[in-house]
């Protein structure tokens, strides 16, 4: 299966898009009244020392428009400044118009009167209006890489109950840059934070926005319990924005010096650039330049945390997650990244319907264990080299994978039973875990056709679940099964609350038993359909192991391998700790790049098993880039990552 590696482009070139958000330490949002420019200069030549390429910047909009029908032409004089300094670096800016919020307040200009940012048709005009503007004044200025709406608008316009208004919003406001003379890639800067990315619908609806956007943009700020699912959390959201076939840029990220050591800072730095480059990724902005000493000014006052996301110390000194952005941009020109593509994969990764659709009649909090169990589910494929195309079941499930996994189930499309079964018929391992859900609405499985599709019969009872009462669900093999041997047994910690924490009663019809339980349930089961396999597993194990705090990685890591050996899943690079995962880039002119990531806290040495894809024959070794020794095995500094070639015989 092809992964989405889609690049914005400018003409036919790629963008070279590494950068940060900008606000001068002169005043953040209140740069243009205490605009200093050479400050500016001085900021923005210590982020191109650095390797960056280009910023993202804003305009106050209390400051720009101080009138619905007004342009104040000394912020606009301040601004072209702007961009003739971006111009003497080298460098580029993304600017973005309706702002709106920042940094943990919203910025209303005077004028706004509390009317609807989506629904008030004059004061839809106004933004247009302004974006136009701005459009006119600097659309032909070589600094400008592209064009972004507001800075998450669902912050500031609130979340809206109507999809449809707000992709007319967006229309509207588009249609005027482009009148103008706007020429540039454009998109929303909403945050991409959606239903079809987090379960939560905010009216920004990536189906609609991808229709008129040229690239999307999530924003990242994870907080969670697990130091893993941490580190891939942009990933997750990356590959969930790229299922719509658009370029998918890296446009917020960051951590505050407040919440975060500057070692731990620069670690969440370099997995989370990384991971998201094997994402499918491909631009970076950072948040942000600087730290800001404006102890006495809002949002700063209030939100005095929000001075520290700096790359660099309020003084301009460089702190350590420069030095990583540093340190990945010669990676980018080492590998020739405009050029590179994901490799292909044999393993597919169901996005379920029920995450970006509300159903009549089902709850809405189903969502969310529906983003949990996937986000749990992809670390766990990533942590066994099994990098996955996402598929959405809203769309199809799209054919071509060896490898079928759907995690945490609690309910499919009636359709969906049937195209599994064909999946299955037409050679792939379709893995499906059962869920009872976390909520007490219709508590249960709903596929529809569950005894058929596995070879089982379910011994459910009316509205109950059968409780898991053990602190541990372990699983037994009954039989060899994709590199495990029989007797080999796999432990799951226990977690969620009274209605998931629930197992699936079954007994055998034409399916065979894989696996017990510490009880001598049956936990997995195969059926054999056609040249492929339907393998239920009884128990919610991703959606367990989502509710467990620093359980990564857990011994669903060993089960989706054993999946992968018996789907004759083929893996470029691999390795046998499951604290290690494996990636591939392809180069247009046939060379690959093995991509080696450690989410241990001490040196690890491994040694890769290449494999081939193809009809490729069995590659040589790693090079280390730039250099022609062949190296097998590998030392990898605590939570370190390393880009090798692969040498072909």
């Amino acid at each position: 299966m092809r992964r989405n590696t889609s690049k914005v482009s400018t003409g036919d070139t790629p963008v070279n898009w590494l950068g940060a958000n900008f606000w001068s330490r002169t005043g953040g949002p209140l740069m243009w009244r205490s605009y200093d420019p050479s400050v500016i200069g001085a900021e923005l030549a210590v982020l191109r020392r650095h390797g960056l390429t280009m910023t993202r910047s804003f305009f106050y909009w209390p400051d720009f428009m101080p009138g619905p029908y007004e342009i104040d032409e000394t912020m606009t004089a301040r601004y072209a400044d702007f961009l003739d300094r971006h111009s003497d670096q080298g460098l580029q800016t993304i600017p973005t118009f309706i702002v709106g919020h920042m940094s943990g307040e919203n910025w209303d200009p005077a004028w706004r009167g509390g009317r609807d940012l989506y629904e008030d048709i004059w004061l839809v005009g106004r933004q247009a209006w302004f974006a136009a503007e701005m459009v006119r004044r600097f659309a032909d200025h070589p600094a400008v890489a592209g064009w972004l709406v507001s800075n998450e608008m669902p912050l500031y316009g609130g979340a809206s109950t109507d999809h449809k208004i707000v992709d007319t919003w967006a229309r509207i406001i588009k249609d005027a840059v482009r009148a103008a003379g706007g020429h540039q890639p454009f998109s929303l800067g909403d945050g991409a934070w959606g239903i079809e990315v987090t379960g939560n619908d905010n009216g920004f609806r990536l189906a609609e926005v991808s229709q008129l956007v040229d690239f999307l943009g999530p924003h990242i700020y994870p907080v969670g319990d697990d130091p893993v699912r941490q580190r891939y959390a942009a990933a997750v959201a990356c590959e969930l924005s790229g299922t719509f076939g658009k370029p998918v840029i890296m446009e917020e990220f960051g951590v505050s010096s407040d919440f975060a050591s500057d070692a731990n800072a620069a670690v969440y730095y370099r997995h989370l650039m990384h991971s998201t480059l094997l994402a499918g990724a491909t631009g970076w902005i950072a948040w942000n330049n600087t730290d800001f000493a404006l102890p006495q000014q809002d949002p700063y006052r209030h939100h005095a945390f929000e001075q520290n996301f700096g790359l660099t110390d309020a003084h301009g000194t460089p702190k350590a997650t420069l030095t990583e952005m540093k340190a990945f941009a010669r990676t980018l020109d080492a590998i020739d990244f405009a050029n590179c593509e994901r490799a292909d994969t044999d393993t597919a990764l169901v996005v379920s319907s029920y995450l970006d659709n509300q159903y009549p009649f089902t709850s809405p909090d189903s969502h969310v264990a529906v983003a949990k169990s996937l986000h749990q589910a992809y670390i766990s494929a990533r942590l066994a080299d099994l990098p996955p195309q996402l598929t959405r079941e809203t769309a199809g499930i799209e054919p071509g994978a060896r490898l079928y996994l759907v995690p945490s189930a609690k309910q499919i499309l009636a359709p969906t039973a049937a195209a599994l079964e064909k999946l299955a018929n037409d050679g792939a391992t379709v893995y499906v875990s059962y869920s009872a859900g976390d909520v007490s609405w219709h508590r249960g499985p709903s596929y529809g056709s569950m005894n058929d599709l596995f070879g089982v019969k379910h011994q459910l009872d009316v509205g109950m679940v059968d409780p898991i009462t053990d602190d541990l669900v372990e699983l037994t093999f009954t039989r060899d099964f994709g590199g495990l041997t029989r007797g080999t047994s796999l432990t799951f910690p226990v977690g969620g609350n009274e209605h998931v924490r629930a197992y699936l009663p079954v007994t055998p019809t034409t399916a065979e038993v894989i696996a017990t339980d510490a009880h001598g349930r049956p936990a997995l089961l195969r059926r054999q359909v056609g040249r492929g396999s339907l393998i239920l597993c009884t128990y919610p194990l991703e959606y367990m192991a989502a509710a467990v705090a620093r359980v990564n990685p857990d011994a669903t890591v060993a089960l989706y391998g054993a999946l992968a050996t018996h789907a004759g899943v083929r893996r470029s690079v691999t390795v046998e700790d499951p604290d290690v995962a494996c990636d591939v880039l392809v180069h247009r002119d046939g060379t690959r790049f093995a991509v080696i990531s450690s989410h241990a806290d001490e040196e690890l040495t491994v040694k890769p098993v290449l494999g081939t894809t193809g009809d490729r024959v069995l590659p040589a070794g790693l090079t280390a880039l730039g250099e022609t020794e062949i190296v097998n095995r590998v030392t990898l500094q605590p939570f370190g990552i390393k880009v090798f070639k692969i040498a072909e015989s």
